[in-house]
């Protein structure tokens, strides 16, 4: 059975966790506090689910998500992760994570930060541009008319065609936005980020139901972003 590892098991890890089991995922969650902390959502999810450590959650996965705030990217465990799949789902927030230089300027975008520092790995940008409330709600079976699209950035093709078969199985169709250095294009601040999926778009778009976006919408307004 696939073993989706997460580090990080807030809001967006625990709701990938939620549907990873649905989808007859096994997952191995971790977080900063210790294993013992996520007994509940252990129970919650049931049998297919443990805690661990970070370095364990990494071991473990198939495929590994990176869910933690963007300051806290250096303390992510290299060594097990090196040659694996790892789904960074982190956004650049100066007031949460201090003034970065290269993001500031652009000279780099946040994923490409996480891929120098896991040199060995195979990083691809997914999950930072939906709501944890809408992705927790959109996910379809295959061919569903309403299927809802995320965009995913990635430098290995072999690594976003892994990528893409994981939110397949989550319930999700993908659009591919290019290497990581175009991953901007799915950061706060972008057509892409957060509206399409809210029933109503606009600047309360998390407190809206949520609607689906196609893979059409979603390559649309990737293409319409501007620094």
């Amino acid at each position: 059975m696939a073993t989706l590892g997460l580090i990080g098991s807030g809001l967006i890890g625990g709701t990938l966790a939620r549907l990873a089991v649905d989808a007859g995922l096994d997952v191995v969650l971790s977080n900063s506090r210790g294993p013992e902390t996520l007994a509940d959502l252990v129970a919650e999810l049931g049998s297919r689910a443990r805690a661990g450590t970070p370095a364990q959650a990494a071991e473990a996965g198939d495929w590994v998500v990176v869910t933690i705030p963007l300051k806290a990217y250096p303390q992510v465990p290299v060594e097990p992760l090196a040659g694996k799949t790892v789904l960074d789902t982190n956004n650049y927030y100066p007031q949460r994570d201090g003034a970065i230089e290269e993001l500031e300027s652009g000279a780099a975008t946040s994923s490409e930060l996480l891929q120098r520092h896991l040199p060995e790995a195979h990083v691809v940008k997914a999950f930072n541009n939906i709501f944890y409330k809408h992705l927790a709600d959109l996910n379809r079976a295959p061919g569903a008319d309403d299927r809802t699209a995320l965009p995913i950035a990635g430098d290995d093709a072999t690594a976003k065609a892994h990528a893409k078969d994981l939110l397949n199985t989550l319930g999700y169709d993908t659009v591919d936005a290019g290497p990581l250095a175009e991953g901007w294009r799915q950061q706060p601040g972008t057509p892409v980020y957060g509206d399409p999926y809210a029933l109503k778009p606009g600047p309360d778009f998390a407190e809206q139901p949520s609607g689906p976006a196609s893979a059409a919408t979603i390559g649309e307004l990737l293409a319409r972003a501007t620094r």
